[in-house]
């Protein structure tokens, strides 16, 4: 198995938001990717996490959906320089493309187009039994939606929220500053 954590500076990214390492590592490690696993990657974006899952799932699939062509470039480009064949590329706005694929062992949201509510419906089923769902939420907004969703269907879900916030140092002349990256909101959510 190869490690987890790639450097962001190693995919290829231009414009497309892209999940940071830091967080990256805390989502994969939430969402607990067996070797066999068949994941989804809602909003894939560059494919960062898309990528750490298919090196976590070696013998499992990933499916990257994501909408934008920019997007669907980078996933493509990114798996092919990291040899990770086991992404099947899905260009679509969620929830379309979910439909025919097979059930989840893990679904990782990084961005909904404000289409949660109807992402979650979607998924809910198609989530296997101990499956795990986790969300990288950047707004207040997204993540009270997740809650609240999750709050509704309490008999089929239990949940965790943590807020993450990454500083790094970065060099300025014979000083080190501290320069923060944005808080993110991590909802774990695992079927009964």
């Amino acid at each position: 198995m190869d490690f987890l954590g790639i450097a962001d500076e190693e995919f290829i990214r231009q414009d497309v938001p892209m999940t940071k390492q830091e967080i990256r590592i805390l989502s994969l490690v939430k969402a607990r990717i067996a070797p066999d696993a068949v994941v989804y990657d809602i909003g894939a974006g560059t494919g960062s996490i898309s990528i750490e899952a298919a090196r976590l799932a070696p013998q499992g699939e990933v499916y990257a959906i994501e909408r934008s062509n920019e997007g669907i470039n980078l996933i493509r480009a990114n798996a092919a320089n990291f040899t990770a064949s086991n992404v099947k590329i899905i260009q679509a706005e969620a929830p379309e493309g979910l439909a025919d694929l097979p059930p989840a062992d893990a679904v990782l949201i990084g961005g909904s187009g404000s289409r949660l509510s109807e992402i979650l419906e979607t998924v809910t089923p198609k989530l296997k039994e101990k499956g795990r769902l986790v969300l990288n939420c950047i707004t207040v907004q997204t993540l009270m939606q997740c809650i609240e969703f999750m709050r509704k269907h309490s008999d089929t879900y239990v949940y965790e929220a943590i807020q993450v916030q990454v500083t790094r140092l970065q060099q300025v002349g014979t000083y080190d500053m501290a320069k923060a990256n944005n808080p993110i909101y991590i909802v774990t959510c695992w079927k009964k």
